[in-house]
């Protein structure tokens, strides 16, 4: 992780799989090397019957070890959404961070973002042990709900403005306690059921392209301006 020297005003926390990635990632990964599993569990997930802490590591931890190596060469043919490097231009010109929050594996965010590991200020996902017999998950941010508590991630930032971006189940939680939501995907029919407001994307143009309209300037500092004073449910044109 980065060091940031202060506490930013506005902060971009984003999701990985299904969301910087042109496909859902962990789950086509899950269900190529554990699909009875991944037949079994996924579902429960999805209908948020089963806690993403205790269906999670069902999944993951019953692929054996060996096939580490397997899951790493997979990693390597998934691409990036369009428009992910001329976010990260836009947000580096406003001096806005860029933290990486996902339920997903470490080492395939790594491995799909290469050389632009270093262009995000942090990454936050689940380490993965494959020493044993079979791989072993381990997290920091454990939750109620969550292997990987993105809203504790958000809360020792200390954001003005929380920006959230994802598309899924884990992302709710996040999506619940940001001050802006882009939600795409099942992200959407999950604030629908909550009634929450988001901003539909469907490319990180659409994210820049909204940003960009609505970075104001405060009392001589930047911070985001929603529309209408609130964080509205809009077409991104």
């Amino acid at each position: 992780m980065k060091s940031l020297s202060k506490s930013p005003k506005i902060m971009v926390f984003c999701d990985f799989d299904g969301t910087i990635t042109a496909e859902e990632t962990a789950v086509a990964m899950m269900q190529q090397f554990a699909p009875e599993m991944s037949a079994k569990i996924l579902p429960q997930i999805f209908d948020r019957t089963l806690p993403l802490k205790v269906g999670i590591p069902q999944v993951w931890e019953s692929i054996p070890a060996c096939r580490y190596p397997e899951m790493i060469a997979v990693s390597r043919t998934k691409k990036i959404r369009s428009g992910f490097v001329e976010l990260l231009d836009f947000l580096a010109g406003e001096n806005i961070p860029l933290v990486v929050v996902s339920g997903g594996l470490r080492f395939m965010i790594e491995t799909i973002l290469g050389d632009l590991v270093d262009r995000v200020a942090a990454i936050y996902a689940l380490d993965v042990d494959p020493t044993g017999e079979y791989l072993r998950l381990s997290s920091d941010y454990i939750g109620e709900i969550e292997l990987l508590d993105k809203v504790k991630v958000i809360s020792q930032y200390h954001p003005e403005v929380a920006i959230a971006i994802g598309d899924s189940v884990t992302d709710v939680n996040m999506a619940m306690h940001a001050d802006l939501v882009f939600a795409r995907s099942r992200l959407i029919q999950y604030l629908d059921q909550q009634q929450h407001s988001y901003i539909p994307w469907d490319n990180f143009f659409d994210v820049r392209d909204y940003l960009s309209a609505n970075l104001k300037l405060s009392d001589s500092k930047k911070t985001v301006i929603p529309a209408q004073a609130g964080i509205q449910k809009i077409s991104v044109m």
